[in-house]
């Protein structure tokens, strides 16, 4: 599913108009963005929780040359799907 094809189901199961759909959507992912950013978790109860997750430093290696190069630390986005959601799939 496109962002597109989420905002007309939004709008249509919602009752509101797409740009209506689009704004609350483009607030959702702006407001969960920061509170990631601020290290927050953001839970959303049947349906599943995002958090920040810390991947340490490693070695890999470079597939074109064979070399071993140095991957640096890093923040990544996590989500946990609750049970309710699990269940639902």
């Amino acid at each position: 599913m496109t962002k597109a094809e989420l905002i007309a189901a939004v709008a249509d199961k919602a009752g509101m108009t797409k740009a209506d759909a689009e704004r609350a959507l483009s607030a959702f992912s702006d407001t969960v963005t920061t509170a990631l950013q601020g290290g927050d978790k953001v839970t959303l109860v049947g349906f599943g929780t995002f958090s920040v997750g810390h991947r340490a430093a490693r070695t890999g290696r470079n597939p074109q040359t064979g070399g071993t190069m140095k991957i640096p630390a890093r923040k990544s986005a996590k989500f946990k799907p609750a049970k309710g959601l699990k269940e639902a799939l």
